[in-house]
């Protein structure tokens, strides 16, 4: 038997229903704040990710499924929607486009890194991506977007952190000061931050060994050394939230994990799933769009796995949706009048009812015992009798009642019920 690859998961039929649920929430939510879908490639350039992601990063060194295609190109596997997006933005020339430009993506991203509890191999990421203005409310936009996906699905044991990690000027004066603290700590840190140091300290900050943590406790805070712009757009952030009533904690120890972010960053987090409680993380990358060939552009967004999100709900005991049940069985008598049957079946599917009939060559009993564990919600059984006078009796496998209708008015009367 061939197995499925480690770190990977089957969406399988009888709980697909889930996906949908959520999906379907996302794609209403994000229509209501004028945001429309892009579709991004599975696998990019490497270059891509090396420009936009950054070197640096524990995506690029550690993370990505990079192979060599036959024309000899190195490709990689998307490790996060967002620098596809920005390549789009650049390549089809949506700059000029009216501005802002709202999108969102629902995508799978590939990761090699260890499996555990709502972080796979491949997962499936739901981002929205704002590009064009570089307003505090553009960020909040996005933020509101996140935290009104959340109200919808009934999750509020959640919080709301925000930090600032400044712009490239004054965050070049907090790498000089956090550089100098970490020198004098860097020899009983793990070997990951040690290469950190020279090439980008503010990645220490991210590090989860727990001596790592320790140290970057007591480091200097990036929230410290912002400058009059940077501190200005924060503090609008924050009275922005606060007008609307949304609840944040603001917490210096948020520096993400990818290159391209600038300004503010979020985090909603759930203590519902454990140490890995981050559900959707985010922020402003105003640097994006010039790393990967475009003109400067300021652009705001966050990312959410949804596997993560199906975790949170169901360990909250929230609504993960129901499942799909199919409406009507037609159920022939014999084997000689399947044809009859499966007419009745075609034309109810053109009316817009779901239905099915036997194409096994099951007895009517099996037939009726299929219908019951699948969840039919009505039978309707047909014998010589029904066709030739054309009036059937649709039961109700729920109340166990039956009634006669003439199968001209099978449809109406089955969603008429």
């Amino acid at each position: 038997m061939i197995n499925i690859p480690k770190g990977t998961k089957d969406v399988l039929p009888y709980e697909s229903y889930k996906w949908h649920y959520v999906e379907n929430i996302i794609r209403d939510l994000t229509k209501n704040f004028g945001f429309s879908e892009i579709r991004t490639p599975t696998f990019e350039h490497t270059e891509l990710f090396l420009r936009g992601v950054g070197e640096t990063t524990d995506i690029v060194n550690k993370e990505m499924y990079t192979f060599e295609d036959k024309g000899k190109r190195s490709i990689t596997l998307k490790p996060e929607g967002t620098a596809g997006v920005a390549r789009s933005y650049v390549e089809n020339g949506l700059s000029e486009a009216p501005q802002p430009m709202k999108m969102y993506y629902i995508t799978p991203v590939f990761r090699y890194e260890r499996p555990q509890a709502g972080r796979l191999r491949e997962h499936h990421q739901f981002g929205v991506e704002l590009y064009g203005s570089d307003s505090p409310y553009a960020d909040v936009e996005v933020i509101s977007v996140a935290k009104s996906l959340f109200d919808k699905v009934g999750i509020t044991e959640l919080e709301l952190n925000i930090n600032s990690i400044g712009c490239p000027v004054c965050r070049a004066e907090y790498n000089k000061a956090l550089k100098s603290y970490l020198k004098d700590h860097i020899d009983g840190m793990c070997p990951t931050c040690k290469e950190r140091l020279d090439k980008n300290p503010l990645r220490i900050l991210d590090c989860k060994e727990e001596k790592c943590k320790a140290v970057n406790a007591k480091a200097p805070r990036v929230i410290d050394y912002l400058c009059d712009d940077c501190k200005a757009h924060h503090e609008t952030v924050k009275n922005i939230l606060d007008s609307l009533g949304i609840k944040y904690t603001v917490n210096p120890n948020i520096v993400r994990g990818l290159d391209y972010y600038t300004k503010t960053v979020f985090e909603f987090v759930s203590t519902s799933i454990g140490a890995q409680g981050t559900v959707c993380g985010g922020g402003r990358y105003n640097n994006l769009v010039k790393e990967v060939g475009g003109k400067p552009t300021p652009a705001v967004g966050f990312g959410m796995g949804i596997e993560r999100l199906l975790m949170v709900l169901e360990s909250l005991n929230l609504s993960v949706g129901e499942v799909e049940v199919p409406t009507v069985y037609v159920a022939p008598l014999s084997q000689d009048l399947i044809m009859d049957a499966y007419k009745i079946v075609a034309d109810l599917r053109k009316e817009g009812v779901s239905a099915e009939t036997d194409i096994i060559g099951r007895s009517l009993k099996a037939q009726m015992k299929y219908a019951g564990k699948r969840g039919y919600k009505f039978v309707v059984v047909i014998g010589d009798e029904e066709i030739k006078n054309g009036v059937v009796k649709i039961k109700d496998m729920s109340q166990g009642t039956e009634d006669p209708v003439q199968l001209i008015n099978l449809a109406k009367e089955i969603a008429r019920k």
